[in-house]
């Protein structure tokens, strides 16, 4: 394989990885404001208590 089709893997890499970190990360943040939503919503404590 020759240096340019080296360094063109590598950025396919990268890019991929980025990509990756970048999905991850927003899947951690969508949790996160779930459950901060969940805590902070007066209505979905009334309807877990049925009243």
């Amino acid at each position: 394989m020759t240096l340019h089709w080296a360094h063109v893997t590598v950025s396919y890499g990268l890019v991929l990885g980025g990509f990756a970190a970048i999905a991850i990360a927003t899947a951690l943040r969508l949790g996160a404001a779930r459950r901060r939503l969940e805590a902070l919503d007066p209505r979905a404590r009334r309807m877990q208590d049925g009243t």
